[in-house]
């Protein structure tokens, strides 16, 4: 199951990556050394490493400890999976992202939002313990066993096309808000799933602007758990500047602490990469809210 997963992605993200690329907005994301080996080293990680382990150790639970449950909910029709699916990962990953935008969690989340662009390249741009401790994950990993592989494969891809979509430079979304005949369409649109309009603005570098909302729009695949529990702030437009403040302060934080903290920490005076580091925001930094 994994090869054919990792193939269908590797098609999707070409295919973003070659619309990117036409657009000639790669040009614009002056992506340092430590920028690319973050990206790519976190990729390999995740596809390599921590979704084959965390699947590998749920099967082998599973066969050891309910070797009668194996299989057992593969008689279920595909959209049954697919729904659980979507309580079980989807949204226990809006809950995870939620979190993880609390001083708790933070700096297993804040490589994410360390990048300067958007891009289907940061999607995966994380600390490595993020994904190994997130429960949508290991929750997969539990209903593969149960008999959901296909329709899990299904699923993802449904689900990696729109959160790849949703950090494209090339804002799909865009083009058709000026078509006033699809607004109805575009309204229910942007209240189910991620777009980049929403998703954006949660990468903002401010939220002073009125269109930034980095403290909301946590949702992957549906945006709609942001519209259920509150967090959702929909404007159609686009952040000016995306990153942190604290990075364009105190200068970028290395890769392999971004990746690997706690087992490696920042010698920054002001971070989130160490025991005690400030965290900052919009009202500690009112330079950056003018863009100076």
């Amino acid at each position: 199951m994994n090869a054919v997963q990792n193939g269908m992605l590797v098609m999707v993200m070409l295919g973003f990556a070659l619309a990117e690329y036409l657009s000639g907005r790669h040009r614009e994301f002056n992506a340092t050394r430590d920028d690319t080996k973050l990206e790519l080293f976190m990729f390999i990680s995740l596809i390599a490493f921590t979704q084959p382990v965390i699947f590998a150790i749920t099967a082998r639970a599973g066969a050891l400890w309910f070797p009668d449950w194996q299989g057992a909910w593969a008689g279920l029709p595909w959209w049954a999976m697919a729904a659980i699916l979507l309580v079980g990962d989807d949204m226990m990953q809006y809950w995870w992202h939620r979190v993880s935008h609390t001083p708790l969690l933070w700096p297993l989340h804040r490589a994410h939002h360390t990048a300067h662009y958007m891009s289907i390249r940061i999607t995966y741009r994380n600390n490595f313990f993020y994904y190994l401790m997130m429960p949508g994950i290991w929750i997969s990993g539990v209903l593969v066993y149960l008999g959901f592989g296909n329709v899990y494969i299904g699923y993802l891809i449904v689900k990696l096309t729109v959160i790849l979509g949703a950090h494209s430079a090339v804002r799909w979304d865009e083009p058709l808000y000026k078509i006033k005949a699809l607004s109805p369409l575009m309204w229910l649109v942007e209240r189910t799933i991620s777009t980049p309009a929403t998703h954006w603005a949660h990468h903002a570098l401010t939220n002073a602007d009125g269109v930034g909302h980095y403290k909301g729009n946590f949702g992957n695949l549906l945006f709609f758990w942001d519209v259920l529990f509150g967090t959702a702030h929909i404007t159609r437009k686009y952040p000016a500047r995306v990153g942190l403040a604290d990075d364009l302060l105190f200068g970028k934080e290395r890769w392999f602490i971004e990746m690997f903290y706690p087992l490696f920490r920042s010698r920054r005076e002001h971070t989130a990469l160490k025991p005690g580091g400030k965290i900052y925001a919009d009202e500690d930094t009112p330079a950056v809210k003018t863009g100076v």
